[in-house]
């Protein structure tokens, strides 16, 4: 190890390199980058699950770790570093900001590595995950959305309409008319409703019960999952 030291050091333009200090610094930055990775996944919800962004995280710290252990005090190599930068364009485009935030976050705790602030990275990555974590269980930020669009063809008369309203009031904790337009040259109109159902079980007997009513047609019920990103 001494030889190796000596040989890495003789390579080094300062002198002044530490192998047991990159080698932590290497490590812990890797380290800490999956745990950023794994409160990602722990937090993750939607379709549009990349394991490259997870990749991105754990690789990401320990680059950005090699290059302020490159850097170290000169300031002509950051210079030059910076520069070399410059010229990479990355093209993938992040969506999601929170992707954004958490490999911002991992390259910050391969940075705090790289320049031997270890506690600082420990913390933060401690920090930043509770808090990730707490957020993503109290459902911060969440807001209440109609489940989804309730789309029918009803003929124009008003005991079809109370046995709509009713069946309505019974299936749905809220309901909206967003949409009635003429049908069939004025027999039927075209209605639209947003809607909460009162539980997932009751889609099912909601459009069944709809499609009961006499001259119903085209009951069709068009589900939304704010929470899922195609």
């Amino acid at each position: 190890m001494l030889e190796l030291q000596d040989l890495l050091s003789a390579a080094d333009p300062g002198g002044t390199f530490d192998l047991r200090k990159a080698v932590v610094a290497l490590l812990l930055a890797f380290g800490l980058g999956q745990a950023i990775a794994a409160v990602y996944m722990a937090t993750f919800r939607g379709l549009s699950y990349s394991r490259a962004t997870v990749y991105t995280m754990a690789m990401g710290a320990v680059i950005s770790c090699m290059l302020l252990l490159a850097v170290g005090t000169s300031i002509a190599a950051g210079i030059g570093i910076a520069g070399g930068l410059t010229a990479v364009r990355f093209r993938t485009s992040l969506r999601d900001p929170r992707d954004i935030v958490f490999i911002f976050a991992a390259l910050g705790i391969g940075m705090a590595c790289g320049v031997g602030s270890y506690g600082v990275a420990i913390t933060a990555t401690i920090v930043f995950g509770a808090g990730s974590l707490f957020l993503h269980y109290l459902g911060h930020g969440a807001r209440r959305q109609p489940d989804g669009l309730l789309r029918f063809v009803a003929p124009s008369q008003p005991e079809v309409e109370e046995a709509v309203s009713r069946i309505l009031r019974a299936y749905c904790r809220t309901f909206v008319l967003v949409t009635l337009r003429e049908a069939s040259q004025g027999k039927s109109m075209e209605h639209a409703y947003q809607i909460s159902v009162r539980s997932t079980e009751l889609r099912s007997p909601l459009v069944s019960s709809l499609q009961a009513i006499p001259g119903i047609q085209d009951v069709a019920l068009l589900l939304q999952e704010p929470t899922l990103d195609l």
